[in-house]
């Protein structure tokens, strides 16, 4: 898809703010949404096993194995990673499961089961369908390739927990909101639901200040 213009993001910005004048202190007081603007600087692959060392650790340490990982095998590439034994990916740090993952992914990779080269003609729901049939690949790996590799604006990750913790004090909410009654809610943002998450998660960095 083409890159989305500054502009364009601020008309969508505009239109957040018109839906729900909930979102103006914080689209006020954060930079302009990111999503789109520029082109990706990883391959897809790349992004998957960053994504998938990533889980469930810090950002620090993904980035240090990621960096090793890079190292070892002369660069995050299906072909050269395919070259490494278990017990050398398990001895950066990548734990069993991740290794699992890596490998299925980059089995698929080289196959041809998965042809990233035709992701840009396809579905949120095709690409996902296709990636989650990968084991260890679930559909929040997969959401945050759409959004942030991908580029697509219409993702609504209602079961990611910091978006949730972000719409609620945007909202200035009590209780915690659940992930089904906030997947209703977003159908009033169709096409820019990707924006609205954007700024849900700024909401809840540096909970020292306002926002």
């Amino acid at each position: 898809m083409p890159l989305t213009t500054g502009f364009e993001m601020m008309r969508y910005t505009r239109q957040i703010v018109k839906i729900d004048l909930a979102f103006k202190e914080i689209v006020e007081a954060s930079d302009l949404c990111n999503i789109n603007l520029k082109k990706p600087t990883r391959s897809h692959y790349d992004t998957l096993v960053t994504s998938i060392i990533s889980q469930q650790l810090s950002v620090k340490a993904a980035n240090t194995i990621r960096q090793r990982l890079d190292e070892l095998s002369g660069g995050i590439d299906a072909k050269l990673i395919s070259g490494l034994s278990d017990y050398e990916l398990r001895s950066i740090g990548i734990s069993s499961a991740k290794v699992r993952a890596i490998n299925e992914l980059t089995r698929a990779t080289l196959d041809g089961s998965i042809e990233f080269k035709k992701f840009s003609k396809l579905s949120n729901e095709q690409i996902s369908s296709e990636l989650t049939a990968i084991w260890g690949i679930g559909r929040w790996t997969v959401e945050m390739f759409l959004m942030f590799h991908l580029g697509r604006l219409d993702l609504w990750p209602v079961g990611d927990l910091a978006m949730r913790r972000g719409w609620e004090k945007i909202h200035r909410l009590r209780k915690e909101i659940e992930p089904k009654k906030l997947d209703l809610i977003g159908k009033k943002f169709e096409g820019i639901q990707s924006v609205v998450a954007w700024y849900c998660w700024r909401a809840i960095e540096g909970e020292s200040s306002s926002w």
